[in-house]
């Protein structure tokens, strides 16, 4: 049982955090911004704010290092939440309440606001303990992560200010993991595509039986769609991690006019994670040969066609990585680093050639990402920033 939080002012400064509606939809940033902006003051670091979508502000806190000419060290956090149905939830989502058995119960808890506190908390540590670090850090806090980051990291990844920063490498978020010694952390993420299958065929009387419906060619596609499904998905069902495996699910069916109609047009909606080690060229050259297998008036086309990112390295090629790795060996943990099931802004980031990493030291924790009761145990917490706090200071020491 913890008992001493109410005196522990991260504690405190992380629940004032927490305490900002920054939740969807329409995500007010301001009072985000405000509290930031008080971060850096009390750090004494400078502080920019740039908005390169409007009422989407970006907040860059720098900490100079020695050698400001060396590659620099992003760290980024996104400040938005995801939406609460607050009946469903044992405190109010946003009162930031302890528990008597020491877990803080708040929306953004675990996704992510945490990081981002764990970030200023352990520079707060380093300066106030006299450190000098070679590299310059970046801690960057950004928005709309939560509904894909377009207005956020990609605007500011593509931005001129974002190229001045040289950055070197970068830290965001990865997940929770119950193992109370073993640090979840993705090096790469699946590529999101959503796809559209138009099927036609000739119109007609329902009582007919004739080849080449739409309703004949959209069974055909359904059909090989599913069956890649079902191939990997009994990967996850034998133990593969379900982040090197293609994610497929049918969203969407429609088309007809009338129950005894055979339709024109039929059409049918997929949405796609295709693994990061899958080849895209032919990913998509296997689709196109389905829809010319299926007959003549099926075609597909994207509603999403993100590009393929590619993984960063943990060969042995990437300094930084390495000395995270040792780092959290001599605090006696370790790190499991798989690709992400799932997306984060990190994306973008590697988008632009940087190595980067996703990393929550959030040990002996469920996973609560978006669900009813969101919570983290101070303890948890606590380790969370001694964690980081030696992190950085060996990558920003590369």
């Amino acid at each position: 049982m913890t008992s001493n939080w109410e005196n522990d002012e991260a504690v405190q400064r992380f629940r004032e955090y927490l305490r900002i509606p920054s939740v969807h939809p329409d995500v007010d940033y301001d009072e985000c911004v405000k509290f930031l902006k008080k971060q850096a003051n009390l750090l004494e670091l400078p502080v920019v704010v740039h908005e390169f979508v409007p009422k989407k502000p970006v907040v860059v806190i720098t900490w100079e290092g020695l050698q400001p000419e060396l590659p620099s060290i992003l760290l980024n956090s996104h400040m938005d939440v995801v939406p609460v149905n607050e009946e469903k939830w044992t405190y109010p989502p946003f009162d930031a309440t302890i528990s008597d058995d020491g877990y803080i119960y708040a929306r953004g808890t675990q996704d992510m606001k945490s990081i981002g506190m764990m970030h200023l908390e352990a520079v707060r540590r380093l300066k106030n303990a006299g450190v000098r670090l070679k590299r310059t850090i970046h801690i960057t806090f950004v928005p709309d992560e939560e509904i894909g980051g377009v207005d956020g990291m990609c605007a500011f990844s593509e931005s001129p200010e974002f190229k001045q920063l040289n950055i070197g490498f970068a830290l965001d978020e990865s997940a929770p993991n119950p193992k109370p010694d073993e640090i979840l952390a993705f090096h790469g993420e699946k590529t999101s595509r959503q796809i559209i299958v138009t099927c036609r065929g000739e119109p007609g009387h329902g009582s007919r039986m004739v080849s080449g419906t739409a309703g004949e060619k959209l069974h055909y596609i359904i059909d090989k769609f599913m069956t890649l499904r079902a191939q990997e998905k009994k990967k996850v069902d034998s133990g593969d991690w379900f982040g090197d495996v293609t994610a497929i699910n049918l969203t969407q069916i429609s088309g007809g006019v009338q129950v005894n109609v055979l339709p024109e047009t039929l059409t049918v909606s997929f949405d796609i994670r295709i693994a990061p080690d899958v080849d895209h060229e032919e990913f998509e050259n296997m689709i196109l040969r389905w829809c010319e297998e299926a007959g003549e008036g099926v075609s597909f086309e994207y509603i999403v066609k993100n590009p393929q990112v590619r993984s960063t390295k943990i060969d042995g090629s990437v300094p930084f990585w390495e000395v995270m790795k040792k780092v959290v060996a001599d605090m006696g943990y370790s790190i499991r680093c798989v690709n992400c099931p799932g997306a984060t802004d990190l994306r973008y980031v590697r988008r632009q050639g940087i190595p980067a990493i996703s990393f929550s030291p959030l040990m002996d924790s469920a996973m609560l990402l978006h669900a009813h009761d969101e919570k983290i145990h101070v303890d948890v917490f606590r380790k969370g920033i001694d964690i980081i706090e030696k992190v950085v200071e060996a990558i920003a020491n590369v």
